[in-house]
């Protein structure tokens, strides 16, 4: 089996379709598509992918979610699965461009449903913020893409040892390693899991700032790390102040 696309070897997950909110009205819609996929996530059927460019071997666990996952994982898991859907072109800034763009887009889908079973008042305002931020990123990351199509090659997806590969693999490995364990409550996973999905964030923009060369994505990049990290640092100050949720 090739290894192209090495870094995202720990994405592996349950076959399931993310949609991309950019309005309220579109937001129902996905929110009732995630709830719906839930069963199907469980399953674990991956009959529609593409696996030539991972290497499963590198992966060690499974990550679909179980039957009866909290919708804020099911969306994680989609999230996943379509960031291993995007095939790495080689070069740094095109790559990072597509791959952050599905990032974001699960951040939307996972704001969405805090906001439709979230009730406490300081994370649906956070959860009103980032999908706010998140989509007018994903406008910018678009236009980037487009933009970067014909980009020339400028690094190795397929060589773990590559810098710019070891960092966006990292930041994966990262993700997935501290998932925490879903509880009862919608308020505290989706803290959980936001905290998880906005640190491996950073770790991708910083990746960019260290190997990218678009100037615009880079500035990009380090407007998604002074935001998140601000955010991070307000989750874990809320978490603490709510352990009563666990």
């Amino acid at each position: 089996m090739k290894k192209s696309a090495y870094f995202l070897a720990a994405l592996l997950s349950g076959s399931l379709l993310v949609a991309s909110c950019t309005n309220d009205k579109a937001a129902d819609s996905t929110v009732t598509t995630t709830e719906d996929s839930a069963t199907d996530a469980a399953s674990g059927d991956m009959a529609g992918m593409d696996h030539s460019a991972m290497d499963h071997s590198a992966m060690g666990h499974d990550t679909a979610a179980p039957a009866g996952s909290s919708p804020q994982l099911v969306a994680m898991n989609e999230m996943m699965q379509k960031m291993h859907a995007t095939k790495p072109k080689g070069n740094t800034d095109h790559d990072f461009a597509h791959h952050m763009l599905e990032h974001h887009r699960g951040a939307v889908v996972m704001a969405d449903l805090e906001l439709r079973d979230g009730k406490d008042a300081t994370m649906r305002r956070m959860a009103e913020q980032i999908k706010a931020d998140q989509q007018r990123e994903i406008a910018a990351l678009e236009a980037a893409a487009t933009r970067l199509d014909n980009a020339p090659t400028n690094y190795q997806p397929n060589n773990p040892a590559d810098p710019f590969t070891s960092k966006m693999q990292a930041s994966m490995e990262g993700m997935m390693r501290n998932l925490p364990k879903t509880v009862a409550d919608p308020d505290m996973n989706f803290n959980m899991l936001m905290t998880v999905h906005h640190q491996s964030a950073v770790d991708m923009a910083r990746a960019e700032l260290a190997h990218g060369k678009d100037i615009k994505l880079k500035e990009l990049a380090q407007q998604m790390i002074t935001a998140q990290e601000k955010e991070i640092a307000d989750f874990k100050a809320w978490h603490n102040q709510n352990a009563d949720k666990m």
